[in-house]
């Protein structure tokens, strides 16, 4: 008799993630019960990081509708925890979407992911990253690049996020889901 060996992909939840070591200079996500593990970024990714959070967070405080966090923990499902660089959620979403371990349990309205180098993180967040939040609903994604300096801005058309515009470093960066923000992508790179 012949053995057929069968192959199975070994689907990640949330709970083996909790057993997993968590060493500080790496970051656990899943994403359709794949494990993506990255090291801490790069100092460039976090300054942009940093100032995109704070053009958005000093906009929301103008606007009172909502609020900018920084790298939230978002559980969409068992096999689907991710934790965006910045994320915009308004105020009615936040209150019914954190749960009582502070993460998020559905999809804000805007998602900002900094790439890494490397193809696999440049895969994870053009392609794994854009597919789960197009289904989960996320209204608009950014994906910025330091090293280019540029912003992809992604918006939902048709039940998907779709390619809207790729911005440079001299553009002005509005949206119709963030009323009256304007920012100069240029701040995005600022120290750098």
């Amino acid at each position: 008799m012949i053995s057929q060996g069968t192959t199975q992909k070994v689907r990640w939840t949330t709970s083996d993630i909790e057993l997993l070591s968590q060493d500080e200079g790496k970051r656990y996500e899943i994403i359709d019960g794949e494990l993506f593990v990255t090291r801490s970024p790069h100092i460039n990714h976090q300054d942009t990081s940093g100032n995109i959070y704070f053009e958005l967070q000093t906009w929301s405080r103008k606007i009172g509708k909502g609020k900018a966090l920084f790298t939230p923990g978002i559980i969409f499902s068992d096999a689907d925890n991710v934790e965006p660089d910045v994320v915009w959620i308004s105020k009615e979403k936040l209150a019914a979407l954190l749960d009582d371990s502070g993460h998020l349990t559905g999809a804000p309205e805007l998602v900002i992911e900094v790439l890494s180098p490397g193809k696999l993180n440049e895969r994870r967040d053009k392609e794994a990253k854009l597919k789960l939040y197009s289904s989960q609903g996320v209204q608009e994604y950014w994906i910025v690049s330091w090293q280019l300096k540029t912003v992809e801005v992604y918006r939902r058309e048709n039940l998907q996020l779709k390619l809207i515009a790729t911005l440079l470093n001299n553009d002005v960066l509005t949206s119709p889901l963030l009323l009256d923000f304007s920012c100069d992508i240029s701040r995005f790179f600022m120290g750098m």
